[in-house]
C-alpha cells in the first residue's frame, strides 16, 4: 500500500540522517543548541550557564568557546518563534500569530517572514472576516473581502463562493449570484463541485441562464455528458419542463445524479499528514479511458506529480480513475474534491480492499476539513488496518484535544492528550504545552509544573519558561 511506502521512505530518511550523525559529529553547536545557554547568560544565571556550557563542551569537544559568552546571542535563529507562529495560525490564534510575527521581526532584524507564512496568515484572517460578514448577511463586505483576498474563493474553498452567492441572492442581486455560480463552473474541475453548483444555481437562474450554465459545465466535464443530462432533466422537471431536446425527464433521474460535495469549507489540522496513499491490489481493469490512460495517471502519482495526475483525470467517470484522482487532489489540499472522488471506490466497486483504503482516504479528507466527528464515525464503521486506524485515531484525538482546550473544557482536553500519548507513544511538544496549561487552568499547579519543568529541561523556550513561572 502507498501509505506503507511513505512510512518506509520516512524511516529510511530517519536512518540516513541518524547514520550520518553517527559518523560525523558536528564541530560546533547550532543556534538551536545555544538557546538555553543564551537564556541563562542573558538572565544572569551564572550557575545554570556554567552547567549548560559544560554539557555543550562535552557534546562538541572541538568547539572553540568565545571568551565573551554574550556574543553567542547573535547566533540564535528564530526557529522556535517560527514554529510557534505556524502553530498559532493552525490553531486559529491569528491575533497572537500576527503579534508573534511582529515581535520576531523586531528581535531578529535580519529576519523577514517567509512568503508562505504571510500568505497563510493573511488567508486565514480573510476567512475569519469573510465568515463574519456572511454571518451578518453583509454581501457588500463579503464581496470586498473576497476582492482583496481572491484565495478564499479557490475551488478548495468552494463553500465560500456558495455562501457569497446566497448572500447576493438574498440581497436581490440575482445576476451577481448567477455570475458567482458561473465562476465556479468555469474554474473548477471537480464533478462534485460543478454538479452541486448547478443545483444551487437553479434556485436563482432563469431558464436561459440555467441552459448556459449547463453548456459551460459540459465543456468543463466533457466525459460527464450523461450524468449532466440526467441532472438537467431533473432540475427542469422541477420547473415543469422537458429537457432541451423535448424528451420528458427520465424516471429515477434524481437517484442517478452525481454525488455532490458536502457544504463545508476546507480547513487545516495541526499535525495532519500530507497523505496516506494506500493502493489496493483489487484494481484490475479500466472501465473507461483505456489502460494506457490509467498507467499514465498512476505513473504521475508515483512520481508525486499531483497536478499532472489531476489534469489527466479531469472529467473521469470510472471508479479506477476517480480513485487515483482522489489521492492526487487530496495531496493538492483539495479535500472536498477528494471526498467525492473516493466515493465510487468506497462503495465497493473495486473490491473490499480498495473500498477499505478509499474509506481511509475519506476519513483523512474529513479530518483535513476539520470534520472530526464524521471521520470518527466512518473509522468506527470501517475495518481499517492497524496502521490506518492509528493514523486516523491520532489525528482525531489531536483535533478533539485542541478543540476541547479552546472551549475551556480542560479536563476533556487532558483526557484526549493522554489518549493520544498512549496511542502514539509520545506527545508532540505543542500538545504537551497545551496539556500543561490545561492542568494549570484546573488548579493543578504541581502537575503543570512537572510538565513544564520536563519540557524546559529538554529545550528552554519562552513558552516553557512562562509555563514554569505561572505554575509556581
Amino acid at each position: 500500500m502507498r501509505s506503507d511506502l511513505i512510512s518506509l521512505r520516512r524511516l529510511t530518511l530517519v536512518l540516513v540522517v541518524a547514520g550520518g550523525a553517527a559518523f560525523a559529529q558536528a564541530a560546533a553547536p547550532t543556534p538551536q543548541d545555544l538557546e538555553a545557554l543564551n537564556y541563562y547568560v542573558s538572565s544572569g544565571d551564572t550557575r545554570a550557564a556554567e552547567a549548560e556550557l559544560r554539557r555543550l563542551r562535552a557534546q562538541f569537544p572541538d568547539w572553540a568557546v568565545p571568551s565573551d559568552l554574550s556574543t553567542l546571542g547573535a547566533q540564535r535563529s528564530p526557529a522556535s518563534e517560527i514554529d510557534r507562529i505556524y502553530r498559532q495560525i493552525a490553531a486559529g490564534e491569528l491575533t497572537e500569530a500576527r503579534r508573534s510575527m511582529d515581535e520576531t521581526s523586531r528581535s531578529f532584524p535580519g529576519w523577514t517572514p517567509p512568503a508562505e507564512m504571510v500568505r497563510l496568515l493573511e488567508t486565514a484572517e480573510a476567512q475569519v472576516a469573510f465568515d463574519a460578514a456572511a454571518d451578518a448577511g453583509n454581501a457588500a463586505a463579503a464581496v470586498e473581502i473576497a476582492r482583496r483576498m481572491p484565495a478564499i474563493l479557490r475551488c478548495d474553498r468552494v463553500n465560500n463562493v456558495w455562501r457569497l452567492a446566497e448572500l447576493q441572492a438574498a440581497a436581490g442581486q440575482t445576476s451577481a449570484a448567477v455570475q458567482s455560480y458561473r465562476g465556479v463552473i468555469g474554474s473548477c474541475s471537480g464533478p462534485a463541485e460543478i454538479t452541486a453548483t448547478l443545483e444551487k444555481a437553479e434556485t436563482v437562474a432563469s431558464d436561459a441562464e440555467l441552459a448556459e450554465l449547463f453548456r459551460l459545465a459540459n465543456s468543463q466535464l466533457p466525459n460527464s455528458g450523461p450524468a449532466l443530462r440526467v441532472l438537467e432533466n431533473r432540475l427542469r422537471a422541477g420547473r415543469g419542463q422537458t429537457d432541451p431536446a423535448g424528451t420528458p425527464p427520465a424516471a429515477g433521474a434524481a437517484s442517478a445524479t452525481a454525488t455532490t460535495a458536502p457544504g463545508r469549507r476546507a480547513g487545516s489540522a495541526a499535525g495532519l499528514p500530507q497523505a496516506g496513499q494506500p493502493r489496493g491490489a483489487a484494481v484490475a481493469t479500466v472501465a473507461r479511458g483505456g489502460g494506457a490512460g490509467l498507467s499514465a495517471v498512476r505513473a504521475a502519482a508515483q512520481q508525486g506529480d499531483w497536478r499532472r495526475c489531476t489534469s489527466l483525470t479531469t472529467g473521469a467517470t470510472s471508479a479506477e480513475m476517480l480513485y487515483e484522482r482522489a489521492w492526487c487532489v487530496y495531496n493538492l489540499e483539495r479535500p472536498l474534491e477528494a471526498l467525492a472522488a473516493f466515493e465510487p471506490a468506497a462503495s465497493g466497486r473495486l473490491g473490499a480492499q480498495v473500498a477499505r483504503d478509499a474509506r481511509f482516504g475519506k476519513a483523512l479528507a474529513f479530518l483535513a476539513l476539520q470534520m472530526t466527528e464524521e471521520a470518527a464515525r466512518l473509522a468506527a464503521a470501517t475495518d481499517l488496518t492497524d496502521q490506518q486506524r492509528r493514523e486516523v485515531e491520532a489525528i482525531i484525538l489531536d483535533q478533539r484535544g485542541v478543540r476541547s482546550y479552546r472551549l475551556k473544557e480542560y479536563r476533556r482536553a487532558i483526557a484526549f492528550f493522554d489518549a493520544y500519548e498512549e496511542l502514539t507513544g509520545g506527545l508532540r511538544r505543542d500538545l504537551a504545552i497545551l496539556r500543561g496549561y490545561a492542568w494549570l487552568n484546573i488548579g493543578k499547579r504541581t502537575e503543570a509544573k512537572r510538565i513544564f519543568t520536563e519540557l524546559n529541561s529538554q529545550l528552554a523556550t519562552p513558552e516553557t519558561r512562562a509555563g514554569l513561572n505561572a505554575s509556581r
